[in-house]
């Protein structure tokens, strides 16, 4: 495990990402989508989308392919990155994490997003901790663009192609 548990309620996160995200999860409907968006060790800035298939093929599971998984850690490792944002999809419940997803969850230092795509008029995205198996949701806050803490403003590092038609936060 990485990170740390950590203390704040907030999940800030720029609008290229997020819709991102929610594209990625109605583009892959009916079936779950999962990824992760990374960022700089110890940051807590969600940088670079990176949308995985979801090995399950099912509208009711996600799991990541192992063999694409940890391909994805020696990158991050390589780029002194960690799982800022771990996300997936609900096809036909809320927003929630379910038993599965709380046992499965072994960052508690990453935010667990979920996106239901129950509703095809309207966006469920919904930002968590799960540490110990204790749930914890958190504001989502939208900006256009991240700033560093020196006020620059910065967008989204290598981020992956993805089409974000129709994909407007409501």
């Amino acid at each position: 495990m990485r990170g740390t548990p950590y203390a704040g309620r907030v999940l800030t996160i720029d609008q290229a990402t997020y819709e991102a995200i929610v594209a990625h999860a109605r583009r892959d409907h009916p079936d779950e989508a999962c990824g992760v968006v990374a960022g700089p060790a110890g940051s807590d800035r969600p940088e670079r989308f990176v949308p995985m298939q979801n090995a399950a093929r099912s509208p009711t599971f996600y799991e990541f392919d192992s063999a694409d998984l940890l391909a994805l850690y020696r990158e991050m490792d390589e780029r002194d990155e960690e799982p800022v944002v771990i996300y997936h999809s609900h096809t036909a419940t809320e927003a929630y994490p379910s038993r599965t997803d709380i046992s499965l969850a072994q960052e508690p230092g990453a935010h667990y997003v979920l996106v239901s795509t129950r509703d095809p008029d309207s966006v469920d995205l919904r930002s968590y901790r799960i540490v110990d198996g204790s749930v914890t949701e958190e504001d989502v806050r939208v900006v256009s663009a991240l700033t560093s803490q020196s006020g620059e403003r910065s967008s989204p590092a290598s981020q992956h192609e993805t089409d974000t038609q129709g994909a407007t936060p409501r």
